[in-house]
């Protein structure tokens, strides 16, 4: 891909095709070697859920694994569940478009918000004992706010796992040969088999397996690319020679007025990506949370994000590389002159460089992931559809077994549907562009509704649904009609996200502050440990054995994780 001249030129392009198949000439020669490496990982798989069940003995022990975990186990599971296929094929083909830019979105769009969980949200989630984010909304506001995040979050998460599902089935028939609907299939009888069993527990155990499934991956693709393009200093030569040197730099070309590949200034990277949409995604996606909320203690809880934080920051390498290096390997990927999409670079990259066995690895790797980020979501649909939907609203009072048999037959019902939702991806070449949409329209507009309820005493009860509506319809608004009819003309689909999350945002805090001036604020006494200033006793918590040791104070490992993040800005900077 070459840079566009001006922003108008990058716009009037013609739409890379979707996704709907990969190309031909990527079919994997895999034998007997990689099949039997990746029967092992789904015997596995299998194994974990058959040994969690046995801990599976109340509806805390299946939807939060009866917060009894680690903060290894669950820091390690945070990640993963963030990385899943779409976040390997959607950061490599980001790179493969884009350039080095794709360093903000771990950053500045990742550790940040990261940190800001574990050090300041995580004390009012965890102390206040709810199950889920929804719960929190229901504490704070009331039961129309609930009602309404419940029903959002449900739906965002079906159609985010969905794209896992769309994602794999098009990758392994292009890989392997195996058609759509087999792949479908297999992936989702597999994950929902483990969390039918296990519940979270099996969720979250395989999470921790299939991050070191992926790092196996990831690490000789990453090797092998760059010994072909004569290491780092050849594969930046390439591209500067190829694409301009601000391809391989993070602000290069960012100045407001400036042409960049990104469509994207400074301003909107910062405000856009690495507030709005990176501390929309972090703190209120539930599919994360969960993973925190379920570990023993409130310290365990608080440093879940913060481990999680450190291999979030070298993670960037092991996508971007891939992505650079399809590049400058098939200079046009991407362009109407190429058979070769975005999306096509870590398959282009795994046909063309590993050998048999490695190449089990790395398929194992990448179905690994796409598992991981659909049991991420299924995980949580399951734990919001039934605690804060059927349970509260639906059928109210049963025994607690009543709701374990409910919650694994939701489960099917959410594999199901995340096969029908699956192809909504198809209009999109590239999959992060489709995930960011999503995250602009669920997850900013919930945020704007926690950090002004959580930092705001004043906010009324009623102004959290209100505000969560108005900058839901807001997000919406933006991309679907001003972008899309090109009413406002927005160089690319990313740069629409970044604008859709700041009217999301900006939206629903104005009609949040208009609504709290009109209507009566919840009095103080009902504000406990869900306000920042106040405590509930959850807070108080004494430290377990070996949590006041320094290496585990949450601060030191968060603002370590902010410094080692911006000191990785440095050579790209320059």
């Amino acid at each position: 891909m070459r840079i566009p001249t001006s922003l108008a030129e990058h716009a009037e392009q013609p739409l890379i095709k979707p996704p709907t198949q990969l190309a031909a000439e990527l079919r994997l020669p895999t034998n007997w070697l990689d099949y039997t490496i990746l029967a092992i990982y789904f015997i596995v798989v299998l194994g974990i859920g058959f040994a969690a069940r046995r801990s599976v003995r109340t509806s805390l022990d299946f939807f939060l694994s009866g917060r009894s975990l680690p903060a290894w186990v669950t820091g390690l599971a945070f990640v993963a569940a963030n990385l899943g296929a779409t976040e390997i094929l959607g950061m490599a083909a980001n790179s493969a478009q884009y350039g080095a830019y794709t360093v903000h979105w771990y950053w500045i769009g990742a550790i940040p918000a990261m940190v800001f969980l574990g050090l300041v949200m995580m004390p009012f989630y965890y102390g206040s004992k709810v199950r889920s984010v929804p719960e929190f909304l229901l504490l704070r506001f009331d039961r129309s706010a609930h009602l309404l995040s419940s029903v959002l979050f449900a739906f965002a998460a079906i159609l985010i796992a969905g794209v896992n599902l769309y994602a794999l089935a098009i990758v392994v028939e292009a890989l392997l040969g195996w058609p759509e609907w087999v792949s479908i299939v297999v992936a989702g009888f597999f994950v929902l088999a483990y969390i039918t069993l296990g519940g979270l527990s099996s969720a979250i155990y395989n999470e921790v397996l299939q991050f070191f499934v992926i790092l196996a991956a990831l690490i000789p693709l990453s090797v092998l690319g760059l010994k072909k393009v004569g290491g780092w200093d050849g594969l930046s030569d390439s591209l500067t020679a190829s694409h301009g040197g601000d391809f391989v730099t993070a602000w290069g070309g960012t100045g407001i007025g400036s042409d960049n590949p990104l469509g994207a200034n400074w301003l909107t990277i910062v405000l856009g990506l690495g507030f709005v949409l990176s501390f929309g995604y972090w703190t209120t996606n539930f599919a994360e949370v969960q993973r925190a909320l379920s570990a023993k203690n409130l310290s365990a809880a608080q440093r879940t994000p913060l481990i999680a934080a450190f291999p979030k920051i070298f993670i960037v390498f092991l996508v971007m590389i891939p992505g650079l290096v399809a590049a400058v390997l098939v200079p046009k990927i991407g362009t109407p002159g190429s058979d070769l999409q975005y999306n096509d670079a870590i398959p282009y990259l795994m046909e063309d460089l590993l050998p048999n066995g490695v190449l089990g690895i790395a398929v194992t790797g990448l179905l690994a992931a796409f598992m991981a980020g659909m049991a991420a979501n299924v995980s949580s649909f399951n734990t919001v559809f039934t605690s804060d939907i059927w349970a509260k609203y639906v059928v109210k009072g049963r025994e607690d077994g009543y709701y374990v048999r409910f919650g694994r037959l939701i489960t099917a019902i959410g594999v199901l549907a995340s096969i029908g939702t699956a192809f909504l991806a198809s209009s999109f070449s590239n999959i992060m562009s489709y995930l960011q949409t999503l995250f602009s329209f669920f997850n900013v507009p919930m945020f704007v509704v926690f950090i002004l309820g959580m930092f705001w005493r004043r906010s009324s009860a009623k102004s959290g649904f209100w505000g969560l509506l108005a900058g839901t319809v807001a997000a919406m608004v933006n991309y679907f009609v001003l972008y899309k009819q090109g009413i406002v003309g927005i160089p690319s689909d990313q740069g629409a996200n970044f604008v859709s999350a700041i009217a999301g945002f900006v939206a629903g805090a104005v009609v949040m502050v208009a609504v709290s001036l009109f209507t009566a604020p919840k009095p103080e006494a009902e504000l406990q440990g869900l306000v920042y200033g106040t405590r509930s006793p959850g807070m108080a918590e004494p430290p377990a054995e070996g949590d006041d040791a320094w290496y585990r104070k949450p601060a030191l490992l968060g603002w370590g994780a902010v410094i080692l993040a911006a000191a990785c800005y440095i050579p790209f900077s320059f």
